[in-house]
């Protein structure tokens, strides 16, 4: 499996113009096949700092999601959304455990 981490900045003035435009892509991204999950989250101490979680199956499954329609539709809004700073990690995981 493989686990993604990590942060996007957007100036907080943008944020509700961003929120349906996030929206379709988190329910397109969970809709594929080999998303395992996929979240947005607003910090609540950073106003404009979004917290991004994705866990894929496998390689495979994650390159596919790289040539979704919804993942073009997002990439293409940052600039009118003023999307930067973005910060995300890849890792390979093991099964999960309750901890």
């Amino acid at each position: 499996m493989l686990l993604i981490v990590g942060t996007i900045r957007l100036p907080p003035g943008n944020l509700d113009v961003a929120r349906p435009v996030m929206k379709r892509m988190v329910e397109g991204t969970r809709a594929e096949d080999g998303c395992l999950e996929y979240s947005y989250a607003e910090d609540v101490l950073d106003r404009g700092l979004i917290h991004v979680k994705e866990m894929w199956r496998d390689q495979p499954s994650l390159d596919r999601h790289f040539e979704s329609p919804h993942l073009a539709e997002w990439r293409a809004a940052w600039p009118e959304l003023g999307i930067h700073d973005r910060k995300l990690r890849s890792y390979e995981v093991g099964e999960a455990r309750e901890t």
